[in-house]
């Protein structure tokens, strides 16, 4: 599960790339008027105006709820059977995870304490697990598989800081009766979950409690998280009975195969495939089927939709010397990595946390440094901190080239740490 989790993430942070790059092209481009016109293109969820938005709010508010549905089933996955399963193996990662969100989040408000600026604090605090991951993946087997299972929880955590942010103060006025709605639906999706319904019944449920929490004013990406945490993550059927109802069944197979009832054998593959499908849990089956999806065609058109901005000399000027572009790269690039090391560095010594077999601090650094790959949740919160166009710019244009930074400098940085350690050893 976790080699398939990764080559899918580092397959998709290469689409992901190429889809900034299009975007960033495109803006700068003499069409430039044909990218911002296409974002503003209303659409409406039937005939009646259920739900009308333009396009860029159907992919942050709707695609961008899935996205963060699968960060919801990677976090419970996680804290059930994972790396979070016991406070031995979680305590590093999150004590870790804590470090580069409140570092950053610091750095950043001492630069924009009050004005416009000040909302933006939250932007500093995400790390792009694709990017990260990707990243990782080219330094190949000079990665020990230890440093990957850290970079992979503590990105995790890390998507729990910015969910609980996004949630509790990027959220705007609340409507009382779509959120009880959604208090009702969400009742429901827990009884459903405890029943271990059809997966259509959770999906269809689960979709009308999208609707009413996109009404309600909370995220709609938060409705994506809670439904991934109420999953079920038990199967229908567990092995052993498995085992005990296939082979009464497997033998039938066997004669109905010998006599040529080719009739009767069909309907007895039939009954097993609903057998094997029965030991995959809904979370389970939803991951695998969401999780490439989401990988090659949300997340790189939402970066699409977003990473666009203008770079022309007129406006790149005024984004160098903005305070908010300073305390997006700085938290990104500085603060990332000083709050990761410190806060690991303090867990291991006052033994509140020990150090897996493999993991070094020169590892634990470069995590730390690549961590400061904002992207993609750093892109969606700087859409959310600002009602000024000009801001979200400035702050998108040091989200790319904080990115970049990051990215470049622990590549490097663990290509030669790691070889210098391996050859030392």
């Amino acid at each position: 599960m976790l080699e398939r989790f990764v080559h899918t993430e580092t397959s998709g942070s290469v689409l992901l790339f190429a889809a900034t790059v299009a975007a960033l092209i495109w803006a700068n481009s003499p069409w430039s008027a044909s990218y911002f016109a296409l974002w503003k293109l209303p659409l409406q969820l039937g005939r009646r105006p259920l739900l009308s938005m333009d396009l860029h709010h159907w992919i942050d508010d709707g695609l961008m709820a899935l996205f963060f549905l699968v960060v919801g089933l990677e976090i419970k996955r996680e804290v059930v059977k994972g790396e979070l399963s016991s406070f031995r193996q979680a305590a590093l990662p999150i004590v870790a995870a804590l470090g580069g969100m409140i570092l950053p989040a610091l750095l950043y408000f001492a630069l924009n304490r009050s004005g416009l600026g000040a909302r933006g604090w939250g932007i500093p605090m995400a790390t792009d697990i694709g990017f990260a991951m990707g990243v990782l993946a080219l330094l190949g087997k000079r990665i020990p598989s230890s440093l990957r299972v850290f970079m992979l929880a503590l990105a995790i955590v890390d998507d729990v800081g910015a969910i609980l942010v996004i949630a509790f103060f990027y959220t705007p006025t609340i409507s009382l009766p779509a959120l009880a709605a959604a208090g009702g639906l969400l009742a429901l999706l827990i009884a459903l979950a405890m029943r271990r319904v059809p997966i259509s019944i959770y999906v269809l449920v689960g979709f009308f409690f999208w609707a009413a929490v996109l009404r309600s004013g909370v995220h709609a990406t938060i409705a994506g998280v809670i439904l991934g945490l109420v999953a079920p993550i038990r199967p229908k059927f567990r092995p052993e009975e498995l085992v005990e109802s296939a082979e009464p069944l497997m033998r039938n197979f066997r004669a109905q195969i010998l006599s040529k009832e080719k009739l009767s054998a069909e309907a007895t593959l039939t009954v097993l495939d609903q057998l094997l499908r029965g030991t995959d849990s809904i979370a389970e089956r939803l991951e695998r089927t969401l999780h490439p999806w989401v990988c090659f065609l949300v997340l790189p058109l939402f970066a699409l939709a977003s990473a666009g901005v203008p770079l022309s000399t007129e406006q790149l000027k005024p984004a160098f010397s903005s305070p908010i572009a300073l305390g997006v790269f700085l938290g990104l690039v500085v603060g990332k990595v000083a709050g990761i090391t410190a806060f690991s560095f303090l867990a291991v010594k006052s033994k509140v946390a020990g150090m897996a077999d493999g993991l070094t601090w020169a590892g634990i650094t470069g995590v730390g440094i690549l961590a400061g790959v904002g992207f993609t949740v750093a892109l969606f919160i700087s859409g959310l901190s600002f009602a000024d166009e000009a801001l979200v710019a400035t702050a998108k244009v040091a989200v790319l080239a904080a990115s970049l930074a990051a990215g470049t400098i622990g590549y490097f940085y663990l290509r030669f740490s790691l070889r210098s350690n391996s050859e030392r050893t």
